[in-house]
This record gives structure tokens, sequence and C-alpha cells, in this order.
């Protein structure tokens, strides 16, 4: 009895030393390929924002702009037949800050913040996060 007892203690000591001995994978958030794609930047202007995919071949894309109550401000869709590089002139929309979303294939793959302001009797845009 006594044997037996001793031959289970160590098999338990020996798989717990076994599982633990094994490291943990570290899981990382890996970018989506999609995401490289598309690149959302200020125009040199500073009166709206640039939008340029970079392989115009990648599907049917979009942008849609939120005002702060979550309100579709602008809505438009990217030609291929134009290109899919876009300049948005949002110095005519009001102070304050909005939401600008580009989709392609119906899946969002860009998101920032263009806060529209006065500086002087100029407006200007500025894209943040």
């Amino acid at each position: 009895m006594k044997h037996s007892i001793k031959l289970l203690a160590a098999g338990l000591l020996l798989s717990t030393g076994l599982f633990a001995a094994v490291p943990a994978k570290p899981t990382t958030p890996k970018s989506s390929p999609v995401k490289k794609i598309v690149s959302l930047t200020q125009m040199p202007t500073k009166k709206g924002i640039e939008i340029k995919l970079n392989d115009p071949a990648a599907g049917k894309a979009a942008v849609i702009i939120y005002d702060w109550n979550n309100d579709i401000v602008w809505k438009e869709p990217l030609s291929s037949k134009k290109g899919l590089d876009k300049a948005l002139v949002l110095s005519q929309l009001d102070n304050g800050n909005y939401t600008v979303e580009v989709f392609l294939d119906k899946q969002m793959v860009a998101k920032k913040t263009a806060h529209v302001y006065y500086k002087g009797d100029t407006k200007f845009v500025q894209l943040k996060g």
C-alpha cells in the first residue's frame, strides 16, 4: 500500500513538473494585412484628409464620416475607375470632432478622428489617432 501511494505521488509530481516546464506561447495580436492596404492622412494644406489604397484590386471601398452624435455627415464610395486615391476637403464642416472610417469590402480597415477648428480666420482639419 505504501508503495502504491509513493508511486502515485511520484507520478503526480512528474506530471505537474512536465506541464509547468512547457512555456505558454505569447498571444500578441497580429495586425491584419488588410489594414496595411489603406492609408488615411492629413492633406498638406490642412483643409481635409487623403485616403490612399495601396492595392487598387483590393475590392469595393467607401469612406463614412460621423459627427459627435454618430450621425453620418458624409458617405462616399471610392471608385476604382477614378483610382482609389481620394482627397476630401472637410473645412466646410462645423467646428468639432468627426470620426472617419474607411471600409473595404464592408470591413472597417481604418478609423481616425478629424478635428475641425478655426485658427484666426482660417479653418483647418487635424487628424488624430
